[in-house]
């Protein structure tokens, strides 16, 4: 359904790889979940949008996408253009995005899930932003409310262990990184390395809207503990989504739209004028 004026609604969800497998939100089979538009198309200036689709969870809008926008035709800047033109002109205020993740950190193991605190960006997609004219302040980069409740939820539904705080290194693939690299990533304080927190969470902030991740352990990084495995990272791709994808709308359930948390503040305007 391609269409040009944008649905109003408050939550977004940011598909990435712990949910790719499955028809999110669908799959999970909820019953207070109802599906209202699906293949929702958008004509953006940055081209046309990748498919979202429109939910209700109770009482509560939700737009959602799959893996990030990212389509082999587009460049995955304009695919993150893309989608938070989308965002901000639906006035989205909560934003919950996941993924898989390589453990820097030893003690992190697959099936371990870790809400990021902060980042390292690696990427070669610093400068993707809206043309806002804002100066972004990136010291609270997650909502507090929003990890608040993610981790609540999660230590209640995820399997392996579950870690509050992180440092999420930003690489722009989409081959993995080399032991050298990933032993740099360590120094430099890195406890896991994936490919979509940026520029996701400055965009969120262009737009003024509050930002939370979960992600999920898939696999050792290179050159740490062990060779990583194809078979368990498949088997983690698989066996477990449903359970991601329930953390999610449990956590989007127990969040409002206000932004009493303080987010909307760290974007200020720009000193620089023409």
């Amino acid at each position: 359904m391609d269409v040009n004026k944008v649905p109003q609604v408050d939550y977004a969800i940011i598909g990435g790889s712990s949910t790719f497998s499955i028809n999110f939100p669908e799959d999970l089979k909820r019953d207070d979940v109802q599906i209202i538009t699906t293949g929702l198309t958008i004509n953006t200036p940055y081209g046309m949008s990748p498919p979202f689709k429109l939910f209700m969870l109770k009482k509560k809008k939700i737009i959602t996408l799959k893996m990030h926008g990212w389509r082999g035709s587009i460049l995955r800047a304009d695919a993150s253009r893309q989608v938070f033109w989308v965002l901000r002109e639906a006035g989205v205020k909560k934003i919950v995005s996941e993924g898989g993740v390589g453990s820097i950190n030893r003690l992190l193991r697959p099936r371990d899930v870790i809400v990021p605190t902060d980042y390292l960006d690696f990427s070669m997609r610093k400068d993707v932003g809206l043309g806002g004219s804002y100066l972004l302040t990136m010291r609270k980069c997650v909502c507090p409310d929003i990890r608040k409740e993610l981790v609540r939820i999660a230590e209640c539904e995820a399997v392996g262990r579950v870690f509050d705080r992180g440092v999420y290194a930003v690489t722009d693939g989409r081959h993995f990184e080399s032991p050298a690299e990933i032993e740099m990533l360590y120094r430099l304080g890195a406890d896991v390395v994936g490919q979509s927190m940026c520029p996701e969470v400055y965009l969120a902030r262009e737009i003024g809207a509050c930002y939370g991740r979960l992600d999920m352990v898939v696999n050792y990084a290179e050159g740490v503990i062990k060779e990583w495995d194809y078979e368990e990272m498949a088997g983690i791709f698989y066996n477990e989504p449903l359970r991601i994808g329930n953390i999610l709308l449990h956590t989007l359930d127990r969040i409002d739209p206000g932004q009493s948390c303080g987010c909307p503040q760290y974007r200020k305007p720009t000193l620089l004028k023409d």
